[in-house]
């Protein structure tokens, strides 16, 4: 009995052994806890944000990883107030979607003195070295689809026009929005300067387009005053190219209130990012015409191979070493393909892929 107790003894050690070195890998080098990783995200106000931070934290603590995932609603101090309590409960790496691109430099500061490396997380975080890498989608590419689609549905290359047509950008704090923007007048301003599309408004700045926060209410009352003052005489709206779908459901509202989408008067094509739940059935509805999606579970996928290759001691993947310069370093960034949705392909793009099921649309 005890030579067999001693022999169980040793076969369950070995077994143990055995665990140890063939577990899953983590950011640890195969530990089971791979470490506490900060996650900072800007705000529970968009789907968008709260699928970035699920997927996010699905994907690492699969892994075997601990997060901490924070919201800070938009508020900036608020942001900065929880990278500093990550950074004292010992995160080993952060992750963060800024508010305000140009407000982290000191809380970053106090990362790097405790060695804790940053990953930019979609929007890219400015005038600072203590940035890693940057993950995001190829926000030129954005805009380029965007105005690609209004440039179709137009017809403008076979049209003699002219067209109206009325430009939004997005928050002027938020790096990306200047990206978007560019991406997509450099397929209309060509029609701009041409005279076949007409901004009826002459805001054909990005700042006089621009959209605090991204904030579908400020949409809604700047294009009310546009229709007020610039489309009182008869003329008619035949685009909006808008930069979110929060702020086309913004710009949408605004239509309908002066009679678009009514009798004689259809809604003008209406372009949009982030595939929202709400503008997915706005689409649906004939009502927002189209949108750039952009798949978070991807993205969050890079970042967790970049935490993983950080975690030991390898340069992560990246695709793009060139363009994303935050005033300090030019930040090395992969960069994710976004796709161009409207009714036509929603359901193979959305549904198909399982992002939405068809229950979530109706």
């Amino acid at each position: 009995m005890k030579k067999s107790g001693l022999f169980a003894l040793l076969i369950s050690f070995m077994l143990v052994l055995a665990a140890c070195g063939s577990g899953e890998t983590g950011g640890s080098g195969g530990s089971e806890d791979g470490g506490l990783i900060g996650v900072a995200m800007p705000t529970k106000s968009s789907q968008r944000w709260v699928d970035d931070g699920n997927n996010m934290v699905k994907q690492l603590e699969e892994l075997g990883y601990k997060t901490d995932l924070q919201y800070a609603e938009d508020d900036v101090d608020k942001q900065i107030e929880q990278i500093e309590n990550m950074i004292v409960k010992g995160a080993e790496i952060l992750v963060v979607a800024s508010i305000d691109g140009t407000a982290l430099t000191n809380v970053l500061e106090k990362a790097a003195d405790q060695d804790i490396q940053v990953i930019s997380y979609d929007r890219l975080i400015m005038g600072t070295p203590n940035v890693s890498y940057y993950a995001t989608f190829d926000n030129f590419q954005v805009g380029v689809l965007q105005a690609t689609y209004i440039e179709e549905a137009l017809k403008l290359k076979e049209e003699a026009g002219p067209f109206n047509i009325e430009l939004f950008a997005g928050s002027p704090d938020d790096n990306n929005a200047n990206f978007f923007w560019d991406g997509a007048m450099s397929v209309l301003q060509p029609y701009i300067d041409s005279g076949k599309l007409v901004v009826q408004s002459e805001q054909t700045k990005f700042e006089q387009g621009a959209t605090m926060r991204w904030d579908g209410n400020v949409a809604k009352s700047r294009m009310e005053n546009i229709l007020s003052k610039a489309y009182s005489d008869g003329e008619t709206v035949d685009a909006v190219l808008s930069p979110y779908d929060g702020i086309s459901r913004g710009v949408i509202q605004a239509l309908k209130g002066v009679g678009y989408g009514s009798g004689d008067l259809p809604l003008p094509v209406i372009t949009g990012q982030d595939a929202e739940t709400a503008s997915i059935k706005s689409m649906i509805a004939g009502e927002q015409t189209q949108t750039v999606f952009k798949d978070t579970r991807d993205l969050a996928a890079v970042v967790v191979n970049m935490i993983k290759a950080i975690q030991n001691g390898e340069d992560a993947e990246v695709n793009d070493e060139e363009t994303y310069d935050n005033g300090e370093k030019v930040v090395p960034s992969y960069l994710v393909e976004p796709v161009s949705v409207d009714i036509n392909n929603y359901e193979e793009v959305l549904i198909d892929s399982e992002y939405y099921s068809e229950d979530d649309l109706k």
